[in-house]
């Protein structure tokens, strides 16, 4: 069995598949932004962390998979590198990080308030899970688009020099210019 199957076997024991999540589950969205990040051209580490990202619930998605208490877990599926940047995203405080991002290059810590610098390869792999996570809700539910469309835009345009070429063009694709 794959690594990928032992994920995906995983989330469906932890019950991702019974969540509602725009587009249908939760399990069903996790395993598009994976993909996504894959068809993209994105590392393993970025596409396992794709397929996992909601495992300590999210900013915007607070249902957790699995407490962060028991985080050996998740790196014993994944790997260290992967389960750190699911960590990350996960504790992404959006508010107090995302508009500063490109400027400062930090994330703030939802959990614990602490704020951490990543490097410059962790740092792409964080925005292009967010920008693909993003992307992935909006095609779903259009609304969300029309809501906060604008938004995404200028945050996602702020991101590129940080982003992957093939997610920027990816958000320029589904958000236009």
């Amino acid at each position: 069995m794959s690594t990928d199957d032992r994920v995906r076997a995983w989330l469906r024991r932890q019950g991702a598949e019974q969540i509602a999540h725009p587009g249908g589950t939760l399990y069903a969205h996790l395993c598009r932004v994976g993909a996504r990040l894959a068809a993209l051209g994105c590392g393993a580490e970025a596409q396992a962390a794709g397929l996992t990202h909601a495992a300590y619930g999210t900013d915007g998605f607070d249902h957790a998979l699995l407490d962060r208490a028991d985080r050996a877990v998740l790196r014993d599926l994944i790997g260290v590198d992967a389960e750190e940047l699911t960590y990350l995203y996960g504790a992404c405080d959006r508010g107090r990080t995302w508009r500063a991002l490109a400027e400062t290059g930090q994330v703030v810590d939802r959990f614990t308030g602490r704020v951490s610098t990543p490097d410059a390869a962790r740092l792409r792999s964080l925005v292009d899970l967010s920008i693909v996570n993003e992307l992935d809700v909006i095609e779903q539910d259009p609304t969300v688009a029309d809501r906060y469309g604008s938004f995404f835009r200028d945050l996602f345009a702020a991101w590129a020099p940080l982003a992957s070429a093939p997610v920027v063009r990816d958000a320029q694709r589904v958000l236009g210019p």
